[in-house]
């Protein structure tokens, strides 16, 4: 069996842009008529370059390749394979990676197809028969309100109230999301910790005993910021404390790690396994937040997760993306024993919906793995096609 055609889909999606304003999914097809799908999350190009920079690579190292070499592929792409011009990458950053992770997601799709089998039954079988799952605090739909969930005390509590009803038992939010900007990381001002300890306690109150707290800030503290932060809401007691300050200082993450009893979760802005190595090595992290659309694809995800239970730490797999990356932390999540929990868009509904011709299956607060072959969701090309990303111009806004 061999690739013989790739092609890039740029999405836009529609208001409110849950998951990001655009998709970027990649279709490769063999020369047995077998289609795989997979995302990238977030490469930092241009949407439009993306596409482009998803068809050189795969014209460059994918075409007339075998799927199922799966190991070969990732690392002819990864280190290189010779050429003059495409030698010696062996690096992890976001941009090959990126892409990388969306072939590799695909590959395994066609390799499901093939064997009619999930993915999750290729690599460790289906250990957990359901998966919990959370969702950020969105606004309610078609609201007007301009306030933040994320730093309205009141509106947090309403808005994490609505979820607990919908059968959620976690929720996450970033109550420090207003200091955020270029200049990080800072020291939060006094009134913004007092603000955000008011937005955890209010949450608190409404979900009780019934649900989890996720902190969920993007590494806008400094050291000091983040542990002042972390004791005054211990009381609170949340399940994790995300990326506390930011990815690229794992000895400083250690320092907060090992200055509060709040477990900290990072991993969103990492890729391959050797970054994941040095966060569990210095025990920065106990709780790893792979995006699969960027840390290497699901084969890569599942050595992270296999090294993460050597030290006692579990997965909780990053989204915030389109429904196919969903379906690969899916497959990761079920084959996995330290699993702990998986973001989701809400219920997987509304836009995360329409574009599959098989939405996700959520119920009362967890996601039912799909039984299907390959990734177990399928593109809607039909809706995919009435969204393809255009160039907006002077008289609109892609909207």
């Amino acid at each position: 069996m061999k690739i013989v055609d790739i092609k890039p889909y740029i999405i836009a999606t529609p208001p409110p842009h849950r998951g990001g304003r655009y998709w970027t999914l990649i279709k490769l097809t063999t020369d047995s008529g077998i289609e795989g799908i997979g995302e990238a999350y977030k490469v930092p190009f241009h949407p439009l370059t993306v596409a482009r920079l998803m068809q050189d690579i795969g014209e460059t190292y994918v075409i007339d390749s075998d799927p199922f070499q799966v190991e070969r592929l990732w690392r002819t792409v990864y280190y290189g394979d010779g050429y003059e011009s495409h030698d010696h990458h062996q690096h992890p950053d976001h941009t090959v990676m990126g892409v990388l992770s969306a072939i590799e997601m695909a590959c395994w799709d066609i390799i499901g197809k093939a064997l009619d089998q999930p993915i999750y039954n290729l690599i460790g079988g289906r250990y957990h028969e359901r998966l919990r799952s959370y969702t950020y605090l969105y606004p309610a739909d078609g609201s007007s309100n301009r306030r933040s969930p994320h730093t309205d005390p009141d509106l947090a509590g309403e808005r994490a109230a609505a979820y607990l009803e919908e059968g959620f038992t976690a929720v996450k939010f970033d109550p420090l999301i207003d200091v955020m900007g270029n200049e990080d990381p800072r020291e939060p001002p006094l009134d913004r910790l007092d603000n955000a300890e008011a937005v955890v306690r209010s949450v608190r109150e409404a979900l009780g005993g019934r649900g989890d707290i996720l902190i969920g800030t993007h590494g806008q503290s400094t050291t000091s910021g983040a542990i002042r932060f972390a004791r005054r809401i211990e009381k609170y007691d949340p399940l994790w404390f995300e990326e506390p300050v930011p990815p690229e200082n794992r000895d400083e993450m250690a320092r907060v790690a090992s200055a509060t009893s709040i477990p900290v979760a990072t991993g969103e802005r990492l890729t391959t396994k050797f970054e994941f190595r040095e966060l569990l090595e210095k025990q920065a992290a106990s709780i790893l937040q792979m995006a699969l659309g960027r840390v290497g694809g699901i084969l890569e995800a599942k050595k992270i997760a296999g090294m993460a239970e050597a030290y006692y730490a579990q997965i909780a797999p990053h989204l915030y993306c389109g429904p196919i990356e969903a379906a690969a932390n899916i497959q990761i999540d079920t084959c996995s024993p330290n699993f702990l929990i998986q973001e989701s868009i809400g219920r997987f509904d509304g836009f995360h919906a329409d574009i599959l011709k098989n939405p996700i299956e959520w119920e009362s607060g967890y996601i039912i793995p799909p039984k299907g072959p390959g990734l177990g969701v399928e593109l809607n090309e039909e809706v995919a096609a009435q969204h393809l990303y255009k160039e907006p111009n002077a008289h609109t806004d892609n909207e």
